[in-house]
């Protein structure tokens, strides 16, 4: 790996932060899982933190309803309906097998209700009913599923249903349904909520969530179950501790205990041995340098985005950084010109580089005072000054 950055010609090198030795951070192997697929990640950075054929196409039964729900919000986002529309139930949807909110035949039911009885009772009957609303049949529903998972760089992913019935060609990967349930989550946080929610009670029938976590653990708020012969028990789990969500993936699990064991050891060893470490904030000035030639005699430097790594417990102290910039910075700049970049060192893993910017505009000063600078700039390399920081 390696340590910090090369020094170009015409560059200076500035140390942002120093690496304490330190001992070495513990960290047991990853669990092991009865389950044909499975997957871990910190939901801020992507980082996967355990994974087992997280990229094997597998039947995903009722967690399909993540995508027939995240369609909704799309949807409501684009103002083709609302939270307050009066969904009318065909007997298609009435007839559906296997989970079901019991909505009847030629009524209508409030899409408030329906999202509920999609996300909190997994209701096949709840999910063809917004397909319909939604696209006019289940089959219209599920080619507006498959244009969304491509949006979402869901590769291995292919929908022809609302419900995550059986099908040859319906099927998805651990790594995908985490890239959906991001999504999900950082795109509607208020929608999200609904997934959190233990009971749902429609038509005096009540009906706990099948998520047993949520009733474990205080900091899981998610997400979803399924079921079907084909896929095994499956979970989709979503928990928040500290500044620290993880998304873990579970697909074919023997049982509905199994399911909800295997998904709590992932949480624990992602909480237990890894943190999310927010180094720095986008448009925080990071250092000033002298500007030559412009209208003010310096520019503030920085980053476009925050850096957050997740990194194991304990190695925070061992990380390093350095800003490396241009050694001579001339007017005009405009915001956002590249003048540098921020290198920060982790242990045992590549060095991660981000580009420095500038976080104002300098314009060109007139005539007279650029030669004014031009002279004071050529007396300081003669008598070796820093161009950086150079004070008239």
């Amino acid at each position: 790996m390696s340590k910090g950055i090369k020094a170009l010609a015409v560059g200076v090198l500035l140390i942002v932060g120093f690496a304490v030795h330190a001992a070495p951070a513990i960290i047991p192997a990853s669990p092991q899982l009865a389950a044909e697929g499975y997957l871990l990640i910190d939901a801020t950075t992507g980082t996967s933190l355990v994974e087992f054929n997280a990229d094997q196409r597998l039947p995903p039964a009722s967690l399909t309803k993540i995508m027939t729900s995240y369609v909704a919000d799309k949807e409501i986002e684009r103002g083709t309906i609302s939270m307050d529309d009066e969904v009318e139930v065909s007997i298609k949807a009435w007839r559906m097998e296997g989970s079901r909110m019991f909505i009847q035949e030629g009524t209508k039911v409030r899409l408030d209700d329906i999202m509920r009885g999609i996300i909190v009772q997994s209701g096949n009957d709840a999910s063809v009913a917004l397909a319909e609303h939604i696209a006019g049949s289940e089959e219209a529903f599920a080619d507006i599923m498959n244009q969304y998972a491509q949006q979402l760089g869901m590769a291995d992913t292919h929908f022809v249903n609302a419900t995550g019935l059986p099908d040859e060609n319906h099927y998805t990967t651990a790594n995908d349904l985490a890239k959906l349930t991001v999504a999900l989550i950082n795109e509607f946080p208020e929608h999200y909520k609904i997934y959190s929610e233990k009971y749902f009670t429609y038509s005096d029938i009540r009906q706990p969530n099948r998520n047993k976590l949520l009733m474990r653990d205080s900091s899981v708020d998610g997400v979803k179950t399924g079921h079907t012969e084909a896929a095994g028990y499956c979970l989709v789990a979503s928990a928040v501790r500290g500044d620290m969500r993880l998304v873990s993936v579970v697909m074919g699990a023997s049982s509905e205990e199994s399911r909800a064991a295997e998904s709590q050891k992932l949480l624990t060893y992602g909480f237990r041995y890894f943190e999310t470490a927010n180094l720095y904030k986008a448009d925080e000035a990071l250092r000033q340098v002298r500007v030559w030639g412009g209208q003010h005699g310096s520019v503030k430097l920085g980053l476009t985005s925050d850096v957050v790594m997740t990194i194991p417990k304990g190695v925070r102290d061992e990380l390093s950084a350095e800003i490396q910039i241009q050694n001579e910075i001339h007017a005009p700049i405009e915001k956002g010109d590249e003048l540098g970049s921020l290198t920060i060192s982790v242990p045992d893993k590549e060095d991660i580089s981000v580009p420095v910017t500038a976080l104002n505009g300098v314009q060109e000063a007139g005539f007279f005072a650029r030669i004014w600078d031009s002279i004071a700039l050529f007396f300081v390399s003669v008598f070796g000054g820093d161009p950086l920081e150079y004070t008239p």
